[in-house]
């Protein structure tokens, strides 16, 4: 395999060495790494962590002393310290490099510590990623040496004092590895342009020159991306131009509600491989071909813990109550919702990520993204996932025969009572009241408690149906354009008023109820 030929750094080919042990026994050997790296640092210091190493029960230690945090709390205690250019604050050293991000519904953007080590950690697990691909049936391997469109944000990063932000797939890109130089696009010229239209243009322009293997980014943006180069050279698919496309390298989001759009495009079966890549850290990813789940990254850079989901730990709002529970890799079980915290190589410690998972399989430490922490919709208790929404989703676009790639939900006010008020995207020729009906069926399947207060408080469902350029027009109209940015599956407080404003203004809107 051409993979294999490349000479890796001494210190990624050891770490792809380790031994196989038992999920408990290599998260505590993270957790003790990460203390002992930094100990010295003031939030070590604080929290005592040479007292949590001598301890018998380190992770029970660790848990005691040490907090959880949202990132107001810890960024209004310590990282703020950071952007002011203190050093050895939460991770040894000064942090040079941010990762811009606010989540899919916050407007104010937040400042997510990245290190070196961080970044090496995240290369050690894409390196996994690749290397797993030999477990795969019918793959092309020598495809491995051709191109690698990697769509996300500008490398042209915000110049502070001391410091730089931006996406963390354009600080990723910007610190390319020099072994991989040669395979990636759309290189380093195209990679610095900040105008995203402008980016793509640039991309479709040089499409021709290129032979690409691998498409890696967010759904909808690769799938514009690619329409793009249909339409301009007038082409059947998308493999006139890439007869060697083989793998979409995808994450952030369920990939099934733009599957049916995005093959439309292909000529022959692409090979997806999901990834759990957040501005925190390289999280999961899939190791095996049709694997339901997506592997922890367990061993490496990220000590986990795991919140329970319920009403005992959060509260309406999707915030952590002050006494709630938190359970380590060797405590979980299977198909059961938590909100992960996190500690890892960037000083990030016992953070509440935001986003919810469930084990699929405990054993192999394999997990499905559930929704958001903040993403749900519970107006009277009816704890509606988004796991939920997009299974419910799912089957009724199958049922229908249509494509619907992009959905939004609120909660409303409905007379005295409420309602739940969908936003479908869909180019497709859809009945909307048929598709109404489906989705509230379907969804009081998946979910007792929903079906519970549909006879109750939740009084109605209310569907539009928009043509899908008009959620992408409105993330560019909220600075939202490319790399990591995806449209919330549930809109809440200004982001709602703001999206109701914009959908008053615009035309084709199918409405049913």
């Amino acid at each position: 395999m051409a993979l294999i030929e490349i000479t890796l750094p001494k210190t990624i080919a050891k770490a792809l060495r380790l031994p196989e042990s038992s999920p408990r026994r290599q998260q505590l050997k993270v957790l003790k790494k990460l203390l002992k790296k930094a100990r010295f640092t003031e939030f070590g210091q604080h929290y005592r962590f040479d007292e949590i190493l001598l301890s018998k029960h380190p992770g029970k230690k660790f848990q005691q002393i040490v907090p959880s945090h949202d990132y107001n709390s810890i960024y209004k205690e310590w990282w703020h310290k950071t952007l002011e250019g203190k050093q050895d604050i939460c991770w040894p050293g000064k942090i040079k490099y941010y990762a811009l991000s606010s989540g899919t519904s916050e407007s104010a953007s937040k400042y997510i510590p990245i290190t070196e080590d961080l970044l090496a950690g995240n290369r050690i697990i894409m390196i996994k990623q690749l290397f797993s691909l030999r477990h795969y049936n019918n793959i092309p391997f020598g495809n491995l040496r051709k191109g690698w469109l990697m769509l996300g944000g500008s490398t042209q990063l915000q110049k502070a004092q001391g410091y730089y932000a931006g996406d963390l797939s354009g600080i990723t890109a910007k610190k390319v590895p020099f072994w991989f130089t040669p395979f990636y696009k759309p290189g380093k010229k195209i990679a610095k342009m900040t105008d995203w239209n402008d980016k793509i243009e640039e991309i479709v322009e040089n499409a021709p020159d290129w032979d690409i293997s691998f498409v890696v980014g967010v759904p909808a943006w690769i799938q514009m991306c690619m329409e793009k180069i249909v339409e301009r050279y007038k082409l059947k698919t998308i493999h006139d131009i890439w007869p060697n496309l083989s793998f979409f390298v995808h994450g952030g989001v369920s990939f099934e509600p733009y599957k049916k759009g995005f093959e439309k495009l292909l000529a022959k079966p692409l090979t997806y491989i999901e990834t759990y890549l957040a501005s925190e850290g390289f999280i999961a990813y899939q190791d095996r071909q049709f694997a339901k789940g997506m592997k922890l990254s367990i061993n490496d850079h990220i000590f986990f813990e795991f919140v329970p989901f319920d009403d005992d730990n959060f509260d309406s709002e999707g915030n952590l109550l002050p006494n709630h529970s938190a359970y380590m890799i060797h405590e979980v079980e299977a198909g059961k919702d938590y909100a992960i915290l996190l500690s890892t190589a960037a000083g990030a410690w016992r953070y509440l990520i935001g986003d919810t998972i469930r084990f699929t399989d405990v054993d192999r430490c394999e997990i499905v993204i559930t929704g958001r922490t903040k993403h749900f919709l519970s107006l009277v208790g009816e704890h509606l996932s988004v796991d939920n929404m997009n299974r419910a989703l799912k089957m009724a676009a199958e049922d229908l025969n249509v494509s619907i790639p992009e959905f939004t939900v609120a909660g409303i006010p409905h007379g005295t009572f409420f309602a739940h008020h969908w936003y479908v995207a869909s180019d497709d020729h859809v009945d909307a009241e048929v598709l109404r009906g489906k989705i509230d069926q379907y969804l009081m399947e998946l979910n007792d408690d929903y079906a519970v207060e549909r006879k109750s408080a939740l009084k109605e469902v209310l569907l539009d149906v928009l043509p899908e350029d008009r959620f992408l027009e409105f993330m560019k109209s909220k600075g939202k354009v490319g790399g990591q940015h995806k449209f919330p599956r549930v809109l809440k407080g200004q982001m709602l008023q703001d999206w109701q404003l914009f959908v008053s203004e615009t035309s084709d809107v199918r409405r049913e109820k």
